[in-house]
């Protein structure tokens, strides 16, 4: 069999191509620039194909099919294209789930392909043979397995379509060894898909207009994707026209200028009291493109499931998803660049944002307040040696360009940046919505080869670095600008603020011990320091974003800030005081 397959590799003629090169031939025909994979026998040929493309399509090769997912999903996320990565079958295919997930959860178009085991020895256990329409079914928007090499542009154009319409995310196709093989005759080039997007009606337009004009406590909360940065420029124009307030959902901070006064606040994690009880009392409360899962939603807490208290306007790229939690008093399909446009060219009463000017502006002065010092119970001083997790966030926002992409994994490290900076411009935030550990560096270098222009600061506890330290060796080989700031408290912070929450007599399990994260990245071959002040911390910042290849800043911070508004101490007392 393998000599049969060698065998049709030769004899290809001119007239005569291979399923691998029909492939790679057909994502160049959608315009994909960047490809993302850990190489494995099980596709040599589609690797093959791809050095005919060299220099057409980049080649990251990354060091774990986690990692190269993330990547991928990333460089959607910052492009507005569909991220693609190849993987090897089932261990590289396991591997990479993790970043099918997220893109499943944050609604990102990303395409994995995976080697599969040659179709003559499938059912029988084969090595490495899994089913990957039930693995991946829950996960994805379409899986599938292409059995022939005279459907490959089908199948490929299926998948670009499908990641693309409606409600973003991510297709999963399978392809086995011996159709990637499989000769054929060279077939037309393939053309580029073109997604039909829905459209607001002129009918549920006029309710909308008529509803907002009537309020007295509208609240707006963006979220989703699909966005792009004319859409976003569309709605500040109508937030301005309206006097609308604007909140953004968890981890899509960047669909609105924190600066901009009709700005008020993030829902998600850790967020401002003062605005959850404004969502519960808003009137109308328009949520366009965010679903208000349960961490916008507060543990679907805001909004009365099914039956809303506020008049629910929904606004999403798909039917699916109207209805599916909340019955909204009226539901609109549409993508978001259309909505948006139509929102910025809505007639409104000319005292609308007059009206509104005191709802709005007791909720940015909330937002304000809230982001420029802690609530509630202060975090503790810093010990020696370790950095004011408040104070760094404070100083690091006044320094760093308007143009940087931040990104980040999961971890109550995050939570000072979600809370204190000012996300300043559409693209300025990478981060899962999942909230995947290990996304904070392959998300740096997916956006730095989206944007090489932009300067790119990736976020990490010790924990979440942890888990695609390994893809330093990426970002040192393409010599990409990315700052990594390693915040180390020696634990699973965010799993121990809940352990003291829960379990405070039995702490066990979330201690970790740490390597000195500086001589890592510098045994990769990056830059690595270790800091100890919050002006040590900014000059390095400044400095990295501004040189020429990768660059690690260890910083320790004190366990005791385990949350902006919390101490392990502090949360141990309670629980300790509420048991007794």
């Amino acid at each position: 069999m393998l000599v049969c397959q060698c065998h049709n590799r030769l004899m290809n003629t001119t007239t005569q191509t291979t399923g691998a090169r029909v492939l790679i031939a057909a994502l160049h025909a959608q315009g994909v620039d960047t490809v993302f994979c850990v190489p494995g026998e099980s596709f040599l040929d589609a690797i093959d194909a791809l050095y005919t493309y060299r220099d057409r399509i980049r080649l990251v090769v990354c060091r774990h099919e986690g990692s190269a997912t993330f990547m991928a999903e990333a460089y959607a996320k910052a492009s507005g294209k569909p991220g693609v990565c190849f993987v090897t079958r089932a261990p590289g295919a396991t591997q990479a789930s993790i970043g099918v997930h997220t893109a499943h959860q944050d609604g990102t178009p990303l395409i994995l392909f995976i080697g599969q085991v040659n179709r003559h020895f499938m059912e029988r256990g084969a090595f490495q043979e899994v089913d990957y329409r039930q693995m991946f079914g829950p996960m994805s928007k379409w899986v599938a397995q292409i059995e022939s090499a005279g459907r490959m542009q089908e199948m490929v154009s299926r998948a670009f379509h499908t990641a693309l319409s409606g409600r973003m995310g991510p297709v999963v196709l399978a392809l086995p060894e011996d159709v990637l093989s499989q000769s054929l005759p060279t077939p037309a080039t393939a053309k580029a898909v073109r997604i039909a997007h829905a459209v607001p009606s002129s009918a549920d337009l006029h309710t909308l207009a008529q509803w907002l004009g009537q309020a007295q406590r509208p609240v707006l909360v963006l979220g989703g994707s699909g966005w792009t940065q004319q859409a976003v420029a569309d709605i500040a124009q109508f937030a301005h026209a309206s006097g609308l307030p604007v909140a953004c959902s968890f981890r899509r901070q960047d669909l609105f200028d924190h600066r901009d006064p009709h700005y008020v606040g993030l829902l998600g994690l850790g967020a401002d009291p003062v605005l959850h009880q404004a969502v519960q009392e808003a009137d109308v409360l328009f949520l366009l493109g965010a679903r208000m899962g349960e961490v916008p939603s507060n543990g679907y807490t805001l909004i009365d499931v099914p039956q809303p208290g506020q008049t629910l306007v929904h606004c999403m790229p798909c039917a699916s998803e109207l209805g599916r939690v909340y019955n909204p008093a009226l539901g609109i399909v549409a993508g978001m660049p259309a909505m948006a446009a139509s929102l910025a060219a809505m007639p409104l009463p000319i005292d609308m944002p007059t009206r509104l000017q005191a709802w709005r502006q007791r909720l940015r002065s909330s937002y304000e307040a809230f982001s420029d010092a802690p609530a509630g119970t202060p975090a503790a001083p810093p010990t020696q040696g370790t950095l004011a997790m408040t104070e760094a966030w404070l100083a690091l926002r006044e320094v760093l360009p308007a143009d940087t992409v931040v990104t980040n994994g999961a971890g109550n490290y995050a939570a000072w940046a979600h809370r204190y900076y000012r996300y300043p411009n559409f693209g300025s935030q990478v981060a899962p919505t999942s909230g995947a550990m290990g996304y904070g560096l392959p998300a740096a270098i997916g956006s730095q080869m989206a944007h090489p222009e932009r300067p790119v600061l990736c976020l990490a506890g010790d924990g979440c670095f942890m888990m695609s330290a390994h893809e330093l060796a990426t970002a040192v080989h393409l010599q990409l600008r990315i700052v990594v700031v390693v915040f180390d408290n020696q634990m699973f912070g965010t799993i121990r603020m809940h352990q003291e929450k829960w379990f405070p007599q039995n702490v066990y399990g979330t201690a970790l011990h740490n390597p000195d994260f500086a001589a890592l990245a510098r045994a990769f071959g990056a830059k690595g320091i270790q800091v100890e002040t919050v002006a040590q911390l900014c000059a390095a910042v400044v400095e990295g974003l501004a040189g020429t290849g990768p660059m690690l800043i260890h910083v320790r911070n004190d366990p005791e800030q385990v949350s902006p508004s919390a101490t392990l101490s502090g949360l141990r007392a309670k629980a300790l005081a509420s048991a007794s």
